[in-house]
């Protein structure tokens, strides 16, 4: 059982490392829950975003779904999006070209004053704002 840390978190998980926590790929399972072990942040957005392509790909009932989520919710720091996450996420598209989804989970991640987001799909070694650094905990 992977219980949650006190405050404060420093890393934040994009979708895809989530995704990996459940999938049966064994050695992005085990990197993905090594990240969940330490009570990282992840966003209302990334747990849609799971919700979503577990419902999509039918890799769950809904139940399983939302215990999933509950699981989730007890092992993260959640980050609830505002309006200023989303203008934040607005001036990233902007400034770094980033698709807005992705500009979205980076801003809430600088919101969260995290200093790591683990992402498979956005540029590893990137650093954001001289203050968060993106990271793809699957390379060797």
């Amino acid at each position: 059982m992977i219980v949650k840390k006190p405050m404060p978190a420093t890393e934040f998980l994009d979708t895809n490392i989530i995704i990996y926590a459940y999938s049966t790929d064994a050695a992005k399972k085990s990197a993905a829950l090594d990240l969940l072990a330490e009570s990282p942040v992840i966003s209302t957005q990334v747990l849609n975003e799971t919700a979503a392509v577990f419902h999509r790909k039918k890799l769950m009932t809904s139940a399983l779904i939302g215990t999933a989520i509950d699981d989730l919710s007890a092992w993260c720091h959640i980050n609830q999006l505002s309006i200023g996450t989303i203008k934040l996420a607005l001036y990233l598209t902007d400034r770094y070209k980033f698709a807005y989804y992705d500009a979205l989970i980076v801003a809430s991640a600088m919101e969260s004053e995290c200093t790591v987001l683990y992402s498979e799909d956005m540029q590893h070694g990137q650093i954001v704002a001289n203050r968060l650094r993106i990271a793809n905990p699957f390379l060797p």
